[in-house]
Protein backbone atom coordinates (compact mmCIF):
# COMPACT_ATOMS: atom_id res chain seq x y z
CA UNK A 1 0.00 0.00 0.00
CA UNK A 2 1.03 3.75 -0.82
CA UNK A 3 1.74 5.79 2.41
CA UNK A 4 -2.40 7.65 2.00
CA UNK A 5 -3.62 3.97 1.92
CA UNK A 6 -1.17 3.63 4.99
CA UNK A 7 -2.54 5.90 6.87
CA UNK A 8 -6.40 5.68 6.31
CA UNK A 9 -6.21 1.73 7.42
CA UNK A 10 -4.06 2.68 10.73
CA UNK A 11 -6.98 5.13 11.49
CA UNK A 12 -9.45 2.50 10.78
CA UNK A 13 -7.71 0.20 12.89
CA UNK A 14 -7.29 2.79 15.96
CA UNK A 15 -10.52 4.02 16.07
CA UNK A 16 -12.82 2.38 14.21
CA UNK A 17 -12.29 -1.59 13.91
CA UNK A 18 -11.89 -1.42 18.25
CA UNK A 19 -15.32 0.60 19.21
CA UNK A 20 -17.83 -0.89 21.32
CA UNK A 21 -21.72 -0.86 19.97
CA UNK A 22 -24.51 -0.46 22.16
CA UNK A 23 -28.18 -0.52 22.04
CA UNK A 24 -28.49 2.19 19.79
CA UNK A 25 -25.26 1.77 17.44
CA UNK A 26 -23.30 -1.50 16.10
CA UNK A 27 -20.57 -1.71 14.48
CA UNK A 28 -20.07 -3.91 11.70
CA UNK A 29 -16.35 -4.26 11.49
CA UNK A 30 -16.41 -5.24 15.32
CA UNK A 31 -19.44 -7.18 16.24
CA UNK A 32 -21.93 -9.75 14.77
CA UNK A 33 -25.42 -10.33 15.69
CA UNK A 34 -26.04 -14.38 16.04
CA UNK A 35 -29.91 -13.59 14.33
CA UNK A 36 -28.37 -11.94 11.04
CA UNK A 37 -24.55 -12.19 10.62
CA UNK A 38 -22.62 -15.14 9.59
CA UNK A 39 -19.74 -16.47 11.95
CA UNK A 40 -16.72 -14.70 12.01
CA UNK A 41 -18.57 -11.88 9.70
CA UNK A 42 -16.54 -8.75 10.86
CA UNK A 43 -13.42 -10.09 10.00
CA UNK A 44 -15.13 -10.46 5.95
CA UNK A 45 -16.32 -7.05 6.22
CA UNK A 46 -12.93 -5.43 7.30
CA UNK A 47 -11.71 -7.69 4.49
CA UNK A 48 -14.37 -6.08 2.15
CA UNK A 49 -13.22 -2.07 3.50
CA UNK A 50 -9.50 -3.01 2.69
CA UNK A 51 -10.40 -4.28 -1.18
CA UNK A 52 -12.33 -0.92 -1.79
CA UNK A 53 -9.46 1.18 -0.62
CA UNK A 54 -6.61 -1.47 -2.68
CA UNK A 55 -8.98 -0.92 -5.54
CA UNK A 56 -8.06 2.60 -6.05
CA UNK A 57 -5.48 3.47 -8.44
CA UNK A 58 -4.50 6.31 -6.94
CA UNK A 59 -5.07 8.49 -4.27
CA UNK A 60 -8.50 10.48 -4.78
CA UNK A 61 -9.05 13.89 -5.04
CA UNK A 62 -12.63 13.98 -3.75
CA UNK A 63 -14.14 12.88 -0.82
CA UNK A 64 -17.47 11.51 -0.31
CA UNK A 65 -19.34 11.62 3.03
CA UNK A 66 -22.53 10.76 3.60
CA UNK A 67 -24.18 9.91 6.73
CA UNK A 68 -23.85 6.60 8.33
CA UNK A 69 -23.78 3.07 7.64
CA UNK A 70 -27.72 1.30 6.73
CA UNK A 71 -29.41 -1.44 7.65
CA UNK A 72 -28.82 -2.67 4.16
CA UNK A 73 -25.98 -1.27 3.03
CA UNK A 74 -22.93 -0.94 4.84
CA UNK A 75 -23.84 -2.43 7.68
CA UNK A 76 -23.37 -6.12 6.03
CA UNK A 77 -20.72 -5.34 3.19
CA UNK A 78 -18.47 -3.33 5.33
CA UNK A 79 -18.36 -0.12 2.64
CA UNK A 80 -19.85 2.54 2.49
CA UNK A 81 -23.07 3.03 0.59
CA UNK A 82 -22.33 -1.03 -0.78
CA UNK A 83 -24.63 -3.54 -0.64
CA UNK A 84 -23.96 -7.70 -0.57
CA UNK A 85 -25.46 -7.72 -3.73
CA UNK A 86 -23.19 -5.35 -5.46
CA UNK A 87 -19.87 -6.97 -3.97
CA UNK A 88 -21.11 -9.99 -6.25
CA UNK A 89 -21.56 -7.91 -9.37
CA UNK A 90 -19.22 -8.12 -11.97
CA UNK A 91 -19.84 -4.65 -12.88
CA UNK A 92 -18.62 -3.57 -8.95
CA UNK A 93 -14.31 -3.00 -9.19
CA UNK A 94 -14.39 -4.64 -5.82
CA UNK A 95 -14.20 -8.17 -5.14
CA UNK A 96 -15.66 -8.83 -1.60
CA UNK A 97 -18.28 -11.11 0.23
CA UNK A 98 -21.21 -11.00 2.16
CA UNK A 99 -21.35 -11.60 5.65
CA UNK A 100 -25.68 -11.60 6.42
CA UNK A 101 -27.23 -14.79 6.99
CA UNK A 102 -29.34 -13.78 4.54
CA UNK A 103 -26.49 -14.35 1.74
CA UNK A 104 -25.77 -17.58 3.42
CA UNK A 105 -29.27 -19.15 1.82
CA UNK A 106 -28.81 -17.20 -1.48
CA UNK A 107 -30.22 -13.79 -1.15
CA UNK A 108 -27.28 -11.70 -0.90
CA UNK A 109 -28.97 -8.17 0.55
CA UNK A 110 -29.60 -5.29 -1.34
CA UNK A 111 -29.91 -1.69 -0.91
CA UNK A 112 -31.97 1.29 -2.57
CA UNK A 113 -29.71 3.90 -2.12
CA UNK A 114 -26.67 2.02 -2.47
CA UNK A 115 -28.03 0.92 -5.97
CA UNK A 116 -28.47 4.72 -6.75
CA UNK A 117 -25.14 5.82 -5.82
CA UNK A 118 -23.41 2.98 -7.40
CA UNK A 119 -25.20 4.13 -10.82
CA UNK A 120 -24.25 7.43 -10.35
CA UNK A 121 -20.54 7.37 -9.27
CA UNK A 122 -19.44 4.45 -11.25
CA UNK A 123 -18.66 6.65 -13.74
CA UNK A 124 -15.98 8.44 -12.10
CA UNK A 125 -14.65 5.53 -10.23
CA UNK A 126 -10.85 6.21 -9.09
CA UNK A 127 -11.54 9.90 -8.29
CA UNK A 128 -13.44 9.54 -5.15
CA UNK A 129 -13.43 7.67 -1.98
CA UNK A 130 -16.56 7.01 0.46
CA UNK A 131 -16.94 7.18 4.04
CA UNK A 132 -19.72 7.84 6.43
CA UNK A 133 -20.02 10.85 8.87
CA UNK A 134 -21.02 7.97 11.59
CA UNK A 135 -19.03 4.61 11.08
CA UNK A 136 -21.53 3.04 13.07
CA UNK A 137 -24.81 1.59 12.67
CA UNK A 138 -27.53 3.85 14.06
CA UNK A 139 -30.84 1.92 14.79
CA UNK A 140 -33.95 2.09 17.52
CA UNK A 141 -32.93 0.43 20.71
CA UNK A 142 -33.95 -3.58 20.13
CA UNK A 143 -34.58 -3.34 16.45
CA UNK A 144 -30.97 -3.69 14.75
CA UNK A 145 -32.23 -3.52 11.41
CA UNK A 146 -34.21 -0.38 11.54
CA UNK A 147 -32.26 3.13 10.65
CA UNK A 148 -32.42 6.24 12.43
CA UNK A 149 -30.36 9.59 12.21
CA UNK A 150 -27.48 10.14 14.87
CA UNK A 151 -27.62 12.21 17.56
CA UNK A 152 -25.55 15.64 17.64
CA UNK A 153 -23.63 13.57 20.18
CA UNK A 154 -22.88 10.70 18.05
CA UNK A 155 -22.33 12.68 15.23
CA UNK A 156 -19.38 14.81 17.50
CA UNK A 157 -17.73 12.14 18.86
CA UNK A 158 -16.50 11.01 15.23
CA UNK A 159 -15.11 14.66 14.32
CA UNK A 160 -11.73 13.88 14.80
CA UNK A 161 -11.91 10.68 12.31
CA UNK A 162 -13.43 12.83 9.58
CA UNK A 163 -10.42 15.78 10.18
CA UNK A 164 -8.15 12.72 10.41
CA UNK A 165 -9.41 10.89 6.75
CA UNK A 166 -9.14 14.73 5.69
CA UNK A 167 -5.52 15.04 6.70
CA UNK A 168 -4.60 12.10 5.20
CA UNK A 169 -6.34 12.70 1.89
CA UNK A 170 -6.04 16.36 1.16
CA UNK A 171 -8.37 15.87 -1.37
CA UNK A 172 -9.14 18.96 -3.71
CA UNK A 173 -13.39 18.38 -3.17
CA UNK A 174 -14.87 17.16 -0.08
CA UNK A 175 -18.93 16.57 -0.84
CA UNK A 176 -21.82 16.33 2.21
CA UNK A 177 -24.09 13.93 0.67
CA UNK A 178 -27.21 15.19 3.10
CA UNK A 179 -27.23 17.80 6.13
CA UNK A 180 -25.74 15.60 8.61
CA UNK A 181 -23.03 14.97 6.71
CA UNK A 182 -22.74 18.96 5.89
CA UNK A 183 -22.85 20.20 9.38
CA UNK A 184 -20.47 17.68 10.21
CA UNK A 185 -17.87 19.26 7.48
CA UNK A 186 -18.52 22.57 8.35
CA UNK A 187 -18.03 22.23 11.68
CA UNK A 188 -14.67 20.61 11.33
CA UNK A 189 -13.83 23.33 8.86
CA UNK A 190 -13.84 20.96 5.68
CA UNK A 191 -15.99 23.14 3.88
CA UNK A 192 -17.83 20.73 1.98
CA UNK A 193 -19.74 21.06 -1.47
CA UNK A 194 -23.70 19.56 -0.57
CA UNK A 195 -25.29 17.40 -2.68
CA UNK A 196 -28.83 15.69 -2.04
CA UNK A 197 -29.06 12.24 -0.35
CA UNK A 198 -30.12 9.83 -2.64
CA UNK A 199 -33.09 8.08 -0.41
CA UNK A 200 -36.29 9.53 -0.17
CA UNK A 201 -37.11 10.76 -3.22
CA UNK A 202 -33.74 12.02 -4.02
CA UNK A 203 -32.25 10.27 -6.64
CA UNK A 204 -32.56 12.85 -9.45
CA UNK A 205 -31.02 15.94 -7.59
CA UNK A 206 -28.28 13.70 -6.30
CA UNK A 207 -27.48 12.57 -9.79
CA UNK A 208 -27.61 16.23 -11.01
CA UNK A 209 -25.21 17.35 -8.07
CA UNK A 210 -23.23 14.65 -8.76
CA UNK A 211 -22.49 15.92 -12.81
CA UNK A 212 -22.40 19.20 -11.91
CA UNK A 213 -19.08 18.40 -9.38
CA UNK A 214 -17.56 16.11 -11.52
CA UNK A 215 -18.61 16.21 -15.20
Amino acid sequence: MTAWRDRLWQLMEAEVFPAPSSDRLFNPYRDTHPAYDKPGAPVVRRANLRAALDALPRKPRVLVVAEAPGPWGCRFSGVPLVSEQQLLDPAYPVTGHPTSQRAAHGEPIKEYSGAIYWRVMQPYWGRFWTWNTVPLHPHKPDEPLTIRTPTAGEVRAWHGLLAALIAGLRPATVVAVGRKAEGALTTIGAEPVYVRHPSQGGATLFADGIRDLLG
